[in-house]
């Protein structure tokens, strides 16, 4: 096998990650025992792959990559960001190294790019109109972005969208789509009028069932007659006080990748459904049919499936509230620190629609679970902020994993959650290197 056929560390774990074990860091013999862990010359192996010890390597799972060698932080340059990952140029698509989402407000220089089709050329705000109608649309009419701001209370919320498919990247056997890792999460702030406020004007008839959107992005084959994107949400969800129509991100235009002129904010649900490059919105008396409503985009099985499973599009369920998550923005994996001082880590946690009750960390791969202090959000579907500190017993390599939980009782699971087709909704704990030294 010549050196351009050799497979990545994290192509071995994709395929099989008990295997991989074997592969890297035994010989003939196994190296899980029988509790499932690594045994001693495993053990030597990967530690000196590390450069250094693993204290707590009695609890480390089998099957699991070392996040010390799972990083890949090959960056390029996107006008307007700063840092980000770019995983697909056509469409273009980039996340948000963990560690440059440590502000309580997301940058817009850091804001994640989730693109669907080609944005659209000589944008002209001053004569950009947005048109409501539908089925359930008792007065359809069109507004300026100007007309927007002198008929309607201007609001600003910080408000949370993440991508469905972030950490699409972890599961096995892989799925298609961009391999998305931590990074395609932002909370910044949104400024615009309520979409409520907009649709009860227009009037909303009794058989309203959903809102969808139709922007102005084109389809990536080129062809007009067909949409990159259409998506939507219930009534219910377009008429809560959050949702937004908004012309202004972090006091500033909304960056050009990231909706300019004006975008839907509904926050808390799958970023696909707050629609881009904004130009129509229709009130339908049924579930919307535009383009990746309809299975297997943006859903999930309706019930737990064996991974690599072919699921029909009948028992696919679409994908609403996201599940809760957290992130470690501080401090940056693969840091080194004196293990004689405590080490302060935070980050962020959300969770859909719900709130954050609780944060947990641990630096003995989840064999203790420490809490945090974690802070109120800014407004109901911002995330929350947690902060820590760990002190290490001794030299070696530890990995800080971090757990949220949020208002129902639902915590994050500590490995990658049950399989789907298309790779959505991994929850799984975030976790960071730290060679403490």
């Amino acid at each position: 096998m010549n050196k351009q056929q050799q497979p990545s560390l994290n192509d071995l774990y994709s395929k099989d990650p008990i295997a991989a074990d074997k592969i890297i860091w035994g010989r003939r013999s196994s190296v899980l025992n029988r509790r499932g862990f690594l045994t001693s010359s495993g053990l030597l192996t990967m530690s000196a792959a590390l450069g250094m010890t693993i204290p707590f390597a009695r609890f480390m799972p089998a099957g699991l990559i070392p996040v010390a060698f799972a990083a890949d932080n090959a960056q390029q340059i996107i006008a307007g960001k700063n840092d980000l990952i770019i995983l697909n140029d056509r469409p273009l698509n980039a996340e948000t190294p963990a560690h440059l989402l440590d502000d309580e407000v997301t940058p817009n220089a850091r804001m994640f790019i989730r693109n669907n089709g080609n944005p659209p050329e000589n944008v002209d705000p001053g004569n950009w109109e947005l048109e409501i109608a539908g089925e359930s649309c008792l007065r359809p009419i069109s507004f300026s972005i100007d007309e927007l701001k002198a008929r309607f209370e201007t609001v600003t919320l910080q408000l949370q969208l993440e991508c469905g498919g972030n950490g699409r990247s972890e599961f096995v056997p892989a799925t298609s789509g961009n391999q998305w890792t931590t990074g395609a999460v932002g909370c910044p702030t949104f400024t615009g009028v309520r979409l409520r406020d907009v649709l009860n004007y227009c009037g909303v008839a009794q058989d309203a069932v959903y809102v969808g959107y139709y922007g102005a992005d084109t389809h990536p084959s080129g062809n007009p007659d067909l949409d990159a994107i259409s998506r939507g949400v219930p009534i219910a969800k377009a008429l809560e006080r959050e949702s937004l129509i908004a012309w202004a991100m972090n006091g500033e235009d909304i960056p050009f990748q990231n909706g300019y002129p004006l975008r839907l904010v509904c926050a808390g649900w799958p970023g696909s459904v707050s629609g881009k490059w904004l130009k129509r919105l229709v009130i339908r008396d049924r579930v919307h049919d535009g383009e990746k409503m309809a299975a297997p985009s943006y859903t999930v099985p309706q019930l737990p499936v064996a991974p690599g499973s072919r699921v029909p599009d009948e028992d696919m369920r679409i994908i609403e509230s996201m599940p809760v998550k957290s992130l470690v923005t501080f401090p940056q994996s693969g840091t080194s620190h004196d293990f004689r001082q405590r080490l302060t880590v935070r980050g962020h946690a959300w969770a859909g629609d719900n709130q954050i009750s609780a944060v947990f960390i641990s630096s003995d791969f989840g064999a203790t679970w420490l809490p945090t202090a974690v802070r109120p959000a800014a407004n109901r579907l911002a995330w929350q902020h947690w902060q820590s500190w760990v002190q290490f017993p001794e030299p070696g390599y530890y990995e800080i994993w971090a757990r949220a939980m949020d208002d129902q009782g639902r915590s994050q699971p500590m490995v990658v959650p049950g399989w789907n087709p298309r790779g959505y909704l991994n929850n799984a704990c975030h976790r960071i290197a730290v060679q403490a030294v």
